[in-house]
């Protein structure tokens, strides 16, 4: 398959993709998870209003695995966020950024004491080192002891079959565990038709088919090109047809 490269104004609309939310994530078979995270949000606006109960770990404590493209990222993010709109301390922790997780630690002896609830997310927790390794057992022994710490983390693989340490991938599995799957070809085409039909963008049928073929398959990219589109479409007063889809796509 040849990919398309990114003409310069594409690249544009890419940096500027919408923010990661629930409601803008397409699940696909992934509802269950999706139902558990919506819960568990709503929970934190609850905590407002009233102290916490000491919540059961399999309701604070969620693990997701799955494919690259398969949303595992989005969901995180869109947690992430939606912990900084009901105001609670929140941290995202990545494979790359150890200062953060030095920070955390730090913390962990407040956060363990406190009722007030709190995110904890961790992405590709495959590709921990050593170090990090230990700073996560450490983290999750923390949270097992608190009342009110949440933690989502996600993997390319199920727990028993990641490379870590045994006592961290025995520790993954203590809450809920999902799969996240990538969409078959046909949901994208409903979701991006969905998604220009919001934005009052009438697509020709050979449009998305051909896309799929030619273009970057993960549903971010293909979201931020019917932005793309729409602002092209009207920018050329033409209608989104494959000869403007291969204009727009050409390189400058």
């Amino acid at each position: 398959m040849n990919i398309s490269p990114l003409p310069r104004q594409f690249a544009l609309d890419i940096s500027h993709t919408p923010t990661a939310t629930l409601e803008n994530y397409l699940p696909g078979s992934d509802l269950a998870l999706l139902s558990a995270l919506k819960d568990l949000r709503k929970s934190w606006t609850r905590a407002n209003t009233q102290v916490p109960c000491s919540n059961p770990l399999n309701q604070r404590w969620i693990y997701w695995w799955g494919p690259e493209g398969s949303g595992r990222t989005h969901l995180l993010e869109a947690m992430s966020n939606a912990a900084e709109e009901a105001g609670l301390e929140y941290f995202s922790l990545y494979p790359s950024e150890p200062t953060a997780w030095v920070r955390l630690e730090d913390r962990m002896s407040a956060l363990t004491e406190s009722d007030a609830p709190c995110l904890i997310t961790v992405d590709d927790v495959d590709r921990l080192d050593e170090r990090l390794m230990g700073s996560l057992f450490r983290i999750l022994n923390n949270v097992q002891a608190g009342k009110a710490i949440h933690i989502l983390m996600t993997g390319n693989q199920a727990p028993a079959n990641l490379k870590l340490r045994e006592d961290l991938r025995t520790r993954l599995g203590w809450g809920l565990v999902f799969q996240t799957q990538v969409l078959a070809d046909d949901e994208k085409i409903q979701a991006l038709e969905a998604a220009a039909k919001a934005r009052g963008l009438v697509l020709s049928p050979d449009v998305l088919p051909w896309l799929l073929n030619r273009f970057y398959r993960d549903m971010p990219s293909l979201m931020a090109l019917i932005d793309a589109l729409d602002a092209y479409s009207l920018e050329t007063k033409r209608a989104v047809t494959l000869p403007l889809v291969r204009e727009l796509l050409q390189p400058k």
